[in-house]
């Protein structure tokens, strides 16, 4: 098999369809990428050119979907970027919890958009645990475009070499020590709903008071990002609160959300 899969025709196929399909924008820079996934994935199903694999996810939807999956970057890790989770515990809860008391509503409804393995939502739920006063509860929507990473997500399971990084009073409250690594607590399991979602399309999420959305965006262009902004926003409660990766930026784009600094970490509000 040659070293380079896509001719520039292939290219330019594939490139359009995962644009079309999720917004995952490849450009020249990262072509590389594309072409050895696309390339392992014609090992893997004995079939001779990228052409004949395009015809293939254009007729069938499911593997579309896996082949969407396998050209995902999925890159997490627990507490990852923790002044993120500082802001989230010192700025965004207390906040979230005043306007909580003058509605009485006593659920904090949370957003991990692109939650790759579960590192993100488990780290979420297990400080909501924590921090959370008697009386509220809160639930976790947890959604990613790959179908493999939320296999592993739903099971809770990670190696020894995972769970580095994660404060000993979190391990030993919130996970099992098991042969080879350690299980994800039952009741911090039950606080999250994995499920496959695009974010070009609507989840059908409503009044939603925090979104986590790191290191996703960078992945489109602007005009994708847009529609998911949008989705965003109207997925939102009227005074919430939008993370991002330390990365991007929502500068220059003329978007409805606040950019928001606290003693912690930059973000981004909606508030009407």
């Amino acid at each position: 098999m040659p070293d380079t899969i896509l001719s520039d025709i292939d290219f330019e196929r594939f490139r359009k369809i995962i644009y079309d399909e999720s917004g995952i924008t490849f450009s020249s820079t990262n072509r590389p990428v594309l072409d050895s996934r696309i390339k392992e994935i014609l090992r893997e199903k004995k079939l001779a050119t990228a052409a004949d694999y395009f015809k293939v996810i254009t007729t069938d939807h499911e593997e579309m979907k896996r082949m969407l999956d396998s050209v995902t970057t999925n890159l997490t890790r627990f507490f990852r970027n923790q002044p993120h989770f500082d802001a989230l515990i010192h700025y965004v809860i207390p906040h979230v919890l005043e306007e909580k008391r003058k509605t009485g509503d006593r659920t904090v409804r949370i957003w991990s958009a692109g939650c790759s393995t579960g590192e993100e939502p488990y780290t979420i739920a297990m400080i909501m645990k924590k921090i959370l006063p008697p009386g509220y509860l809160f639930s976790i929507m947890a959604s990613d475009i790959s179908l493999k990473s939320l296999m592993v997500a739903q099971r809770g399971f990670y190696s020894d070499s995972k769970v580095v990084g994660i404060p000993p009073d979190y391990l030993s409250k919130c996970f099992t020590k098991v042969e080879g690594g350690y299980q994800v607590n039952r009741d911090i399991m039950s606080c999250i709903k994995f499920d496959y979602h695009n974010l070009q399309h609507d989840a059908g999420a409503r009044n939603l008071d925090v979104i986590f959305c790191r290191n996703v965006m960078i992945y489109f262009d602007e005009p994708a990002q847009m529609v998911v902004l949008d989705r965003f926003w109207n997925s939102m409660a009227a005074h919430s609160y939008l993370f991002i990766g330390h990365s991007e930026s929502l500068f220059g784009m003329k978007t409805r959300f606040e950019f928001l600094k606290t003693d912690w970490a930059c973000l981004y509000q909606k508030n009407l």
